[in-house]
C-alpha cells in the first residue's frame, strides 16, 4: 500500500482498530478518532497512531479534529468512517429516539465527516471510505431502521463521489455482513443466534474485522485511482447469494 496520512473515525471499534493497525503496518501515518482516549490508548492495534478524541455525532467536532491532523501531518490523504450501531427491531417497536440514534450514528456521522474533510482534500485529492451494510441491499426482518440508515450511506457515497470526482476525491463504501465485533456480541455470543446468522451467509460463517479492514484499506489506497462511487460487499455472500442450508 502507498504510504499516506489517514483519518479513521471510530478507530477503537473492531473494524476501525483493525484498519488502523493495517495502515500503520504499511508505513502510513494515522489520526485515530475515538470517543474515549484513555481506553483507546490501551488498544495494541492503535499503538503508533495519533489518538484524538472526537464525538462523531457532533458536527462541530470535525473542524478541530481535521485542523489537528493537518497541523500534525501536513495533509489528509484519506478518511474512513467506521462508526455504527446495530438495532434489530421492527418499525412498530422502534421509538423515535431509537430511530434518530441509529441515523445519527450510522448516517449523520458519514455526512458530517465528508462535510468536514472535503474542502481540505479538494487541494490535492484523496479518498473517502464509508461503511454501509448488506442489510441496505437485501431485505432482512427487523432491520428497518439500520437498513434505512445504511442505504442512506450508499446514496451519500454515490452523490459525494459525483460531486468531488473533478477534484480527484474518490468516495466508496463497503457493505459487510455480520462481523465478529464487540458491537455484535448480542448475536455472536448467543449460540442459537450465531448459528442462524452463519446459515444466512453463503460461505457458512460470519466475518472477522480484519476482512472488512482489508477492503477499506484497499479503497483508501491511492493505487485504486480509478475506483469511485462503488459499494463493495464484504459479506460472505449475504447480500447477493442464496444460502443453501447446511
Amino acid at each position: 500500500m502507498n504510504t499516506g496520512n489517514y483519518a479513521i473515525i471510530g478507530a477503537s471499534g473492531g473494524i476501525g482498530s483493525s484498519l488502523v493497525r493495517r495502515l500503520l503496518d504499511s508505513g502510513c501515518q494515522v489520526m485515530a478518532g475515538v470517543r474515549d482516549v484513555s481506553a483507546a490508548k490501551a488498544l495494541e492495534e492503535l499503538d503508533g497512531a495519533e489518538i484524538a478524541e472526537i464525538d462523531a455525532t457532533d458536527w462541530d467536532a470535525y473542524g478541530p479534529f481535521f485542523d489537528a491532523m493537518e497541523e500534525r501531518f501536513g495533509r489528509i490523504d484519506g478518511l474512513a468512517v467506521c462508526v455504527g450501531s446495530i438495532l434489530l427491531k421492527p418499525a412498530h417497536l422502534t421509538s423515535k429516539r431509537d430511530f434518530e440514534t441509529v441515523m445519527s450514528l450510522n448516517l449523520s456521522t458519514c455526512f458530517a465527516a465528508i462535510r468536514g474533510v472535503a474542502k481540505r482534500m479538494m487541494k490535492a485529492g484523496g479518498s473517502i471510505a464509508l461503511c454501509s451494510s448488506a442489510a441496505a441491499q437485501k431485505g432482512f426482518p427487523n432491520h428497518e431502521a439500520i437498513a434505512a440508515a445504511k442505504a442512506g450511506v450508499i446514496g451519500l457515497t454515490l452523490s459525494a463521489a459525483a460531486t468531488y470526482a473533478s477534484y480527484g476525491i474518490r468516495v466508496n463504501c463497503v457493505a459487510p455482513g455480520l462481523v465478529r465485533t464487540k458491537m455484535a456480541r448480542g448475536i455472536t455470543e448467543n449460540e442459537m443466534a450465531l448459528k442462524a446468522s452463519e446459515s444466512m451467509h453463503a460461505l457458512g460463517r460470519i466475518g472477522e474485522p480484519e476482512e472488512v479492514a482489508r477492503a477499506l484499506a484497499w479503497l483508501l489506497d491511492r493505487e485504486q485511482s480509478w475506483v469511485t462511487g462503488q459499494t463493495i460487499g464484504v459479506d460472505g455472500g449475504l447480500g447477493s447469494l442464496f444460502s443453501k442450508k447446511r
